[in-house]
C-alpha cells in the first residue's frame, strides 16, 4: 500500500513538471516525463502482476522496457492501458496474439512491446524508420536475442553524434543511454506529429 501510494505521488510530480512549461510541445513533454524516471526506476522486473484499473502500476521501483513508455503517456494525460485494452476489447484480431489470449487483460496488455506498437500504428503515430527522431518520439528495437524492446529519445543530443540519447529499461532500471541505433530498429511513431515538419530526415 505504502509503495503503492509513493507510486502515485511521483507519477502527480513527473505530471506537474511535465506541466509547468507551457510553451513546451507534446514530445518535449514525453521526453521530459521519460528523464524523470531515470534514478526512480532502478530494477527490471518482469512479473506479471494485477493491477488496479484505470491508472494500474507496478512499483515505480521497478517495471519492463514498456512501463517507461505508459509512465510518460500518463504524465501527459493519456492513460495507456485504458487505451490499448478499449481498442483491444473492440477490436482484439487487430492485434498479435502471440500469447493466444482469448480476450484482452487489462494487467499486462498495454505493457507488451507488440501491442503497444499494434496501438500506436493503428491510430497513425507511426513514422518511417529512416525519419529524423525528435525529442519524445517511441523507437522500437528487435535485439539480437530476437526480443522486442522499446524506449523513449529525449532532447540530449549525444556528443558528436547527430541523434539524442533515450531513455529505456532493458534489464537495469530506466536509464539515459546512447542506443537509439545500438539495436535494429523496427518501429517509430511519434504522439503528435507536426504537420508540415520540416525537419532534416535521418539520423
Amino acid at each position: 500500500m505504502l509503495i503503492s501510494l509513493i507510486s502515485t505521488v511521483l507519477l502527480g510530480a513527473l505530471a506537474s513538471q511535465v506541466s509547468a512549461d507551457p510553451s513546451r510541445n507534446v514530445g518535449q513533454d514525453i521526453a521530459r516525463a521519460a528523464l524523470a524516471q531515470v534514478g526512480v526506476t532502478q530494477h527490471y522486473d518482469p512479473m506479471y502482476v494485477r493491477l488496479a484499473y484505470p491508472g494500474g502500476d507496478v512499483p515505480i521501483d521497478r517495471g519492463v522496457c514498456t512501463d517507461v513508455i505508459v509512465r510518460a503517456f500518463r504524465a501527459i494525460g493519456v492513460d495507456l492501458q485504458v487505451e490499448v485494452y478499449e481498442d483491444m476489447r473492440k477490436n482484439l484480431s487487430a492485434y498479435p496474439n502471440y500469447w493466444r489470449s482469448t480476450r484482452p487483460d487489462r494487467n499486462i496488455d498495454h505493457r507488451r512491446v507488440p501491442n503497444l506498437m499494434r496501438y500506436f500504428e493503428r491510430h497513425g503515430k507511426k513514422l518511417s524508420t529512416d525519419e529524423r527522431y525528435e525529442p519524445g518520439d517511441i523507437v522500437a528495437w528487435r535485439l539480437a536475442s530476437g526480443n522486442l524492446h522499446i524506449g523513449i529519445v529525449l532532447e540530449k543530443r549525444v556528443p558528436g553524434k547527430n541523434y539524442d540519447y533515450v531513455v529505456h529499461n532493458i534489464g537495469y532500471g530506466a536509464k539515459e543511454e546512447d542506443v537509439l541505433h545500438a539495436f535494429n530498429i523496427i518501429g517509430h511513431y511519434r504522439w503528435s506529429p507536426r504537420p508540415g515538419s520540416d525537419r532534416e530526415k535521418g539520423g
